[in-house]
């Protein structure tokens, strides 16, 4: 293949032709089609290295309902994103080798490339995990969430010298129970889309649960020179303890989600329990510092945290909706959205979604456009935003908390070469590819 005339994140117009083996050949000016070669003429659109998404709830196996491999992947290829990694709070949990085996049959049915995390409970085998092409220990659980793999502070210790021994990172979902405000839950919280309930799940699980849990997540890290991957940061303290963790030598990176830097709890008053998610939405105030810290440059990795539960899950009152919003699909075109409005740079964009996860987890065929790099593409018209709309999207669970926000979806994506995505821009017509996913860490 070879694509004309395209427009990359820094500014350069250049060809980029894709090799038989779906890495890209060449990245210049004035390339000649050869014989057999499609083409595809990119003028006045950006050419964007396709997003690893490092933190996916996929569901299955034991969720199927909510999420497939296939209806996910298909979401994640819709909206950019060419490979995710999935977490381990399904059902079988991924804490053993025969668990992992299971969900990696799943997997083959993935339209895009994948990680697959292991998870740590007091039931878990390390050594059937290690022996598994495994991508990362974690979301490891300093608190209960969906699946109620929260673990104590030794089991994290040990977690974290398994990991050591083996070079391998550790993403850690960082809240302190003990610092919880239990009394946030009192009174009536059955209603869906009241205020009062929108507000209680954030009074419940405090910014002081975050941050506590990942400064002491940081120093046990530390101690035992683990590289540690803070998941959702959510508020920007989280967000500067990592950035000094690290001025002091400390391996340590984090990831903020979509619905932290574009909702909070004044948004969340016309979520109701749609709203619901662990660490929950915060105050206006804090979500704006916490965009601020990604356009200054101090968080690493954008990350979505897909957690799809479906409506009638998501209706239950406040104490019994499960945790979690989709948003495998929406990842690229908001940020995109932000650039286009001059919010955010489109290299910072194509860096915090593509380049810098790359480089994080040590996926050093992704996240640029580059000789000898994959040919994970992703084919954008800047200028051509459109409202975001549950029932244009894919997931299985059908549902935004995005609805009517502005984002710029994606034309063609591609995986190693592969279209797996592809829209027509003038009447919105797509269709999908084959399952061409690949397990990266063995590939």
């Amino acid at each position: 293949m070879l694509i004309t005339g395209a427009t990359l994140a820094d500014g350069r117009v250049r060809d980029v032709r894709i090799g038989d083996d779906g890495r890209i050949d060449a990245v210049a000016g004035g390339l000649g089609a050869d014989a057999g070669e499609r083409v595809i003429e990119a003028r006045g659109r950006h050419l964007l290295p396709g997003a690893v998404d490092v933190h996916v709830h996929f569901r299955e196996p034991g969720g199927s309902h909510k999420e497939t491999w296939t209806s996910g992947s298909r979401s994640a290829a819709a909206g950019g994103v060419t490979t995710v990694v999935d977490q381990p709070n399904t059902s079988p949990p991924t804490v053993d080798g025969a668990a992992f085996d299971e969900k990696a049959a799943l997997a083959a049915d993935s339209l895009v490339d994948y990680g697959i995390n292991g998870g740590v409970t007091g039931e878990w085998d390390p050594e059937g995990l290690f022996d598994r092409p495994l991508f990362a220990l974690g979301e490891v659980f300093l608190a209960d969430s969906t699946g109620d793999m929260g673990i104590d502070a030794d089991l994290f210790a040990d977690a974290l010298d398994a990991a050591a021994r083996r070079d391998a990172p550790v993403t850690v979902h960082a809240e302190d129970a003990t610092l919880f405000d239990e009394g946030a839950l009192d009174g009536d919280l059955g209603g869906v889309g009241t205020a009062a309930t929108a507000d209680a799940w954030s009074a419940y699980r405090t910014a002081d649960a975050e941050v506590a849990a990942v400064e002491r997540a940081l120093a046990a890290a530390a101690d035992r020179d683990a590289q540690v991957h803070v998941a959702h940061t959510s508020t920007p303290e989280a967000v500067d303890a990592v950035v000094e963790a690290r001025d002091d030598g400390a391996d340590a990176t984090c990831e903020v989600t979509p619905h932290h830097l574009f909702l909070s709890r004044e948004r969340a008053r016309s979520l109701g329990t749609f709203g619901r998610m662990n660490p929950p939405l915060r105050s206006e105030e804090r979500r704006e510092a916490l965009f601020a810290r990604l356009a200054e440059g101090a968080v690493d990795v954008v990350a979505t945290d897909h957690a799809p539960h479906t409506v009638a899950e998501k209706r239950r009152g406040l104490v019994d909706a499960p945790s979690g919003v989709p948003g495998v699909e929406t990842l690229y075109p908001l940020l995109l959205e932000s650039a286009r409005t001059g919010e955010l740079s489109l290299e910072r964009v194509r860096d915090v979604v593509a380049a810098n996860p790359a480089e994080t987890f040590g996926l050093d065929r992704k996240g640029r456009v580059a000789e000898g790099r994959d040919a994970d593409l992703v084919l954008v018209d800047t200028a051509d935003p459109r409202e975001i709309e549950a029932a244009a999207l894919h997931s299985a669970c059908g549902w935004t908390p995005f609805e009517g926000l502005r984002g710029v979806f994606p034309e063609v994506t591609l995986v190693r070469g592969e279209v797996v995505y592809e829209r027509d821009p003038a009447t919105g017509a797509a269709s999908f590819g084959d399952p061409v996913g690949r397990n990266v860490r063995e590939s």
